[in-house]
């Protein structure tokens, strides 16, 4: 019979060990954005749905003062996903600063062809109970759009806030992949 061959014994022997620890280990593994943990504790979107967002400091009236309501917009829809407020924990605090440059301009006319819109935002952390700075960290978003041309204002102008809104995203994103790495290593 075929599994009296010696061969196929020595074969499957060595694959038996690997089967073995994958089996133990199987039950050892844990999605990131899971409801709970392996302990029993509250999972991470629970955990980042007690982080308060504290109001994004900007000159009212000013093109920032949209952008941080923009990314004070899209960082309650990540951290929270749209569910109902839960009592807070932390207090996120966020400083930002913009700027915009030429990145090709048409040597005819002097104009911009292609723009870059960019974002630079600073982060901390704070554990409301002891008042602790628990993450301090910085994240930077640089996003290109097109200048159509002097005929086309409106066209320039939405391309500049579409920009603006992804640029903004993109620091949402960073900063909640940063906040989900330190609720998960649990310190």
């Amino acid at each position: 019979m075929w599994w009296h061959d010696h061969r196929t014994v020595a074969r499957f022997a060595g694959i038996l060990p690997a089967l073995a620890l994958s089996v133990m280990l199987g039950g050892c593994f844990q999605p990131l954005y899971g409801t709970h943990t392996a302990v029993g504790g509250p999972g991470l979107s629970e955990r980042m749905q007690a982080v308060a967002i504290r109001s994004i400091a900007a000159p009212q009236g000013s093109p920032v003062a949209r952008i941080a309501v923009e990314l004070q917009n899209d960082l309650h829809f990540d951290l929270a996903g749209g569910t109902a407020p839960v009592p807070t924990t932390h207090e996120l605090v966020v400083q930002l600063t913009t700027q915009n440059q030429q990145v090709i301009v048409d040597i005819i006319t002097a104009r911009p062809d292609v723009q870059q819109f960019g974002i630079n935002a600073t982060f901390t952390l704070v554990e409301k109970a002891t008042g602790k700075v628990v993450i301090t960290g910085q994240t930077y978003s640089r996003v290109s759009y097109d200048n159509p041309g002097q005929a086309q204002r409106f066209a320039n102008a939405r391309g500049q806030r579409d920009a603006e809104n992804r640029a903004a995203k993109v620091i949402s994103e960073a900063i909640r992949s940063r906040l989900a790495s330190y609720f998960t290593a649990g310190a």
